[in-house]
């Protein structure tokens, strides 16, 4: 039991006991460690290996049009990959991989509970008996289920709106300025960047409407958070839209093929993103908040339910327009590139990152109007939500309770350093080279995994790279893709993932050694592979006939503490 002197400061301050409470959110990280589960759809096996392999291979800060990224691709431009002035290759300096990513998580969500408390107690809920209110929103806010690989791109928006909600309201502060110039720093661009300018530059058309005067410091604001995107991401401006170093894979993105179209899609697309939102940006469901806003309508006087639905009407609206355009924005796309093919390059559609900051404004709007035993009811209910629905911590849960998820590996089973280092030990002792000096490609497991143990992989998961290598790539697997229209579609109209396909296997990209999983006819170009420069296939699922595939079986290699079995195969000689 807590002291009386510890009980009565978390009475007394609700913001320190909101802070006790993500500690203890943040405790099964700390407890597991290495052994803790991390997200790895779109983030170990996309995100997490390239700023560690630019730190590993230190081209970091090289941003010179030659430097590539010789560990992926046989040479990623490195233009292509994270700026080296981003906050999370900063910290893949200074600690291993899997430290980074926990030591990040506890401080985008530490940040963020700051951020919102302190925007929500200096704009909407000021008054001193607040101050529980505020620190329940904040808590609510921190413990959502982010990608927190994209550092402050989502959370940090609290406090961006804080610094330029202050910059309207009076005289600049160092902070202010602080907040804004520091955003760029710890978000990705190509998911915020261009959408958080198009807002603050809405604020100021707000503003000026309003008061039919420009406020100077409001449109330095601005120019501030534009200038230093253009510093941090200079050498992907440049390479792009001044040198064209390359042309990237992006320009091939064909919307008619990978996404539904029709109105009833549209609409089910639509009801997603506003009731749910899409889990880059944080997925949890909006019924708390619609809750909210309903009772506070409907609890109000008959002569006030007006006035409250002018006040929650034009949120819901924007809301829903948000929703609305990223739920039919593929079918836009897939319209305009029949005569405009570029135009799917960039994905405009990514506004509905702004939509989890607008809900809990909304939030914070509806509870500050209802009576203290729905606050807590609400409050409860979105926390909960929000628990329910973070698949990092409840997975951790079960780790701690010994009952993981068989298809969920933690993530030292997943990536399994002992077991690749006893493949790489086994190539060294029967041809001397290191790994440096001959490039891999895998089967039914990610390349990210390869790559994170130092491997040189020819395939990986890349949201840019150039569209010359994707041409070059696809001869490996066109006898894949020729089986599967499902796979060809998905590669040629899509891309990112520039995998080793089996059409056997489909989308299966988490073969686990428990699995057992056998290719019987596996179709593989070995004369690309080596113009490729290629010579292993990293393999998590067992080739029945591999000499029919011009392949050789070198060893099969697996562990009790790792997720894969690993079947090690060389291309045979010409």
């Amino acid at each position: 039991m807590p002291s009386p002197r510890i009980y009565n400061l978390l009475h007394t301050s609700p913001f320190l006991a909101a802070l006790l409470g993500l500690l203890v959110f943040l405790l099964p990280f700390a407890v597991l460690q290495d052994h803790s589960y991390i997200t790895i759809d779109d983030n170990l096996e996309a995100e997490f290996a390239i700023p560690y392999l630019l730190v590993k291979q230190n081209v970091a800060l090289d941003h010179r049009p030659t430097v590539v990224l010789p560990a992926v691709m046989d040479g990623l431009p490195r233009t292509a990959a994270r700026s080296g002035l981003n906050v999370t290759v900063g910290l893949f300096e200074v600690l291993p991989p899997w430290a980074v990513y926990e030591v990040q998580q506890a401080l985008v969500r530490i940040l963020s509970l700051v951020a919102m408390y302190a925007l929500v107690r200096r704009h909407w809920l000021r008054e001193a008996h607040q101050k529980a209110l505020a620190a329940g929103v904040a808590l609510c806010w921190a413990l959502l289920p982010f990608y927190t690989i994209y550092g402050w791109s989502v959370p940090g928006q609290a406090g961006l709106l804080l610094a330029f909600l202050e910059l309207r309201r009076g005289p600049a502060r160092w902070w202010h300025w602080l907040l804004i110039g520091t955003f760029p720093l710890w978000s990705i661009f190509a998911f915020v960047g261009p959408f958080v300018l198009t807002a603050s530059g809405l604020l100021v058309l707000y503003d000026w409407w309003q008061t039919r005067r420009l406020k100077a410091r409001l449109v330095v604001g601005v120019l501030l958070l534009l200038g230093m995107y253009l510093v941090v991401e200079w050498p992907l401006f440049y390479s792009l839209l001044i040198a064209k170093q390359f042309v990237p894979h992006r320009l091939e993105f064909d919307m008619r093929r990978i996404s539904p179209m029709g109105l009833v899609e549209g609409l089910r697309s639509t009801a997603q993103f506003f009731f749910v939102g899409q889990y880059h940006a944080s997925r949890f469901l909006r019924l708390a908040i619609l809750l909210a806003v309903s009772l506070a309508v409907l609890r109000a006087p008959a002569s006030q339910q007006v006035k409250q639905l002018r006040r929650f009407g034009p949120w819901l609206l924007v809301l829903a327009g948000l929703a609305l355009f990223s739920g039919f924005y593929p079918q836009l796309v897939a319209a305009l590139q029949t005569q405009v093919p570029a135009v799917g390059a960039f994905n405009f559609g990514r506004f509905h990152f702004l939509s989890p900051l607008l809900w809990f404004m909304l939030l914070a709007l509806a509870l500050r109007i209802l009576p203290v035993r729905w606050q807590v009811t609400l409050l409860g209910m979105q926390l909960l939500v929000g628990l329910a629905m973070n698949a990092e911590w409840l997975n951790n849960l079960r780790e701690l309770a010994g009952r993981p998820r068989a298809l969920e590996p933690n993530y030292a089973a997943y990536v399994s350093a002992p077991l690749f280092e006893q493949v790489q030990q086994t190539i060294r002792q029967q041809t001397g080279l290191e790994p440096a000096q001959y490039r891999v490609v895998c089967l039914g497991f990610p390349p990210a995994v390869a790559q994170l143990n130092n491997f040189y992989t020819l395939d990986s998961y890349q949201n840019n790279y150039p569209l010359a290598y994707k041409h070059k790539f696809r001869p490996l697997i066109a006898g894949e893709l020729a089986k599967s229209p499902m796979l060809r579609a998905y590669f040629d109209a899509w891309g990112n993932r520039c995998f080793l396909f089996s059409a056997e296997l489909g989308k299966d990209f988490r073969v686990g050694a428990f699995q057992q999983r056998v290719v019987q006819d596996f179709t593989f170009d070995p004369s690309t592979f080596r113009k490729l420069r290629g010579r292993y296939v990293l393999s998590a699922a067992r080739l029945a006939q591999p000499a029919q595939s011009g392949l050789r079986s070198v060893g099969v290699f697996s562990r009790p503490d790792a997720y894969w079995r690993i079947y090690l195969y060389e291309v045979m000689n010409k």
